[in-house]
């Protein structure tokens, strides 16, 4: 295999290999300035709630997630996910009560601790919605959030009966800014 090295002005340097297979491998750079990706820097995560959680009647409730099974740029802690890269980033998360939530019930991500994108917006008997969107984040201060309304005229609890298949939150890096 051969490979090149190009040395850093001050330290540090990039080397580029090529397989060890026959054929041959194209990689192209764009002609723009920015940060390259590879598998190691991409900030993901995955998070979802290990113990029920009440949320009272009428109100916004932020969403705690309590076990996490990824987070492969330490950018997610305290049921907040804070991406370090500037980018577009794909956000999903769902929320499953114990009981039927018999009256409104809203999920919704926030960024920056305002309502953002809202999912699941029903009037009837439901037990759980979701909350898909892009968002750009600038990697530095921007974060996101799951919160949930619900208006059923008493207080109603989250459900983690089937731990990390029922009430969750994910995200990942799509593209660079």
């Amino acid at each position: 295999m051969s490979s090149v090295v190009i040395s850093g002005d001050t330290s540090g340097a990039i080397t580029l290999s090529a397989p060890a297979v026959s054929g041959t491998n194209t990689a192209t750079l764009p002609a723009a300035t920015g940060t390259v990706m590879v598998s190691g820097n991409m900030p993901a995560f995955s998070a979802y709630q290990t113990a029920n959680q009440s949320v009272s009647n009428a109100s916004y409730t932020k969403i705690t997630f309590t076990t996490e099974e990824f987070d492969t740029a330490n950018c997610f802690a305290s049921s907040r996910f804070t991406p370090t890269v500037a980018g577009y980033y794909q956000l999903n998360g769902q929320v499953q009560w114990l009981n039927a939530c018999v009256g409104r019930f809203l999920v919704h991500i926030h960024k920056n601790g305002t309502y953002y994108k809202r999912g699941t917006d029903i009037n009837a008997t439901n037990f759980g919605g979701v909350v898909s969107t892009i968002a750009y984040a600038n990697g530095t201060t921007d974060y996101f959030e799951v919160y949930v309304y619900q208006q059923s005229g008493g207080s109603l609890s989250t459900d983690n009966s089937y731990d990390q298949t029922v009430t969750w939150f994910n995200g990942i890096l799509v593209r660079t800014a």
